[in-house]
């Protein structure tokens, strides 16, 4: 699909990741990344991989260094930068992340990021890693972030108050050249930046040619939703059942008449793989009942449709999915004739 990194997972967690992760490295084009703590035994494992990228990280908040990591300042700062020369000494790029920088205090992240900035990282990740972050806040810290490194800047973010997507576009606003996500936004607790939605809001709200061919997106979408067995809402943005699903009335006739009516515009259904349906149920109009019916082969008249409409309406507010089937019984029911097309064989 185009898609510029693959980070595929974290080689020194078991030996069959590992594999994994060397196998992906070898099996494709794309830009593999692997994942190491600022651990010798880590980056060497990341490094045996032949991966062409080696992110480390390591937690960069008092919270976390207290509670979790259980270490100083100090020793997050000195192993961050032992890390990064180690991956640089490799000849491998490197990028290297402060884990909880939002909720890192700003002197000390910017020490860090100066620190492997110096240390020869290729790249600064800025990780929103509990989703507290907010557009723009987030947009004025990667600000800050650029003000003190050479590096290229990545941003990281989490799903908890739904706005991973937004604070991810807000670091691209800022100046960072690239966004961790995620397919269907799968991910720790509420789950990350969503593919579909960042890359579709890039090509089509931005105008910007990311490269990704976005006629596979739905296709990649139910893979992971099959693979992953995690449903994905009806109403999920781009690759939801609902995403281009019209049942208002008022919706569905503009719909019929010009999409643009009652769908984005610059976002249209076969850009990202997917069909637009009308869905019959208790807002059901009459212009959907008859583009339906004539898509049956019937040929209703004005009357015939609004009878149609009404029995498609309390079908519907009985909570009852409304199928074709459903829907040729109360044409039969009602009259309508059908025009239907008789095989010839020669």
């Amino acid at each position: 699909m185009g898609t510029h990194v693959i980070e595929a997972g974290f080689p020194v967690n078991s030996d069959a990741e590992f594999e994994a992760v060397r196998d992906i490295a070898a099996s494709t084009s794309t830009t593999v990344c692997g994942l190491a703590r600022v651990v010798e035994d880590d980056v060497e494992a990341a490094l045996d991989s032949g991966v062409e990228l080696v992110h480390v990280f390591v937690s960069t908040s008092d919270v976390q260094l207290q509670d979790s990591m259980h270490a100083t300042r100090e020793d997050a700062l000195s192993r961050a930068v032992e890390s990064v020369e180690r991956v640089k000494e490799a000849g491998v790029e490197c990028m290297f992340s402060p884990m909880d920088a939002t909720r890192t205090d700003e002197s000390f992240l910017i020490e860090v990021v100066e620190a492997v900035s110096e240390g020869g990282t290729d790249w600064i990740n800025i990780p929103d890693t509990t989703g507290v972050a907010t557009p723009g806040r987030f947009e004025d810290l990667v600000g800050t972030v650029l003000e003190h490194t050479d590096a290229r800047v990545d941003v990281h973010t989490h799903d908890d108050f739904g706005l991973a997507t937004a604070n991810a576009l807000s670091g691209y606003e800022a100046g960072a050249a690239q966004s961790q996500v995620s397919v269907n936004g799968i991910g720790e607790r509420a789950g990350n930046a969503a593919y579909e939605e960042v890359v579709m809001a890039l090509e089509s709200l931005y105008d910007v040619d990311t490269g990704i061919d976005t006629t596979k997106i739905t296709e990649l979408s139910r893979l992971i939703e099959e693979k992953s067995s995690i449903a994905v809402p009806g109403n999920k943005p781009v690759v939801g059942a609902n995403a281009f699903s019209h049942e208002s009335g008022i919706h569905a006739a503009g719909v019929i008449e010009n999409a643009d009516t009652f769908e984005p515009g610059v976002m249209t259904p076969e850009m990202v793989g997917a069909e637009r349906e009308l869905v019959l149920g208790k807002h059901t109009g009459t212009h959907s009942v008859r583009e339906r019916l004539t898509e049956a082969g019937y040929n209703p008249t004005d009357e015939e449709v609004r009878q149609v409409t009404r029995r498609v309406k309390d079908y519907g507010a009985e909570k009852r999915q409304v199928t074709l089937d459903v829907l040729e019984r109360f044409a039969d029911e009602v009259g309508v004739d059908r025009t239907r097309v008789e095989e010839v064989s020669v």
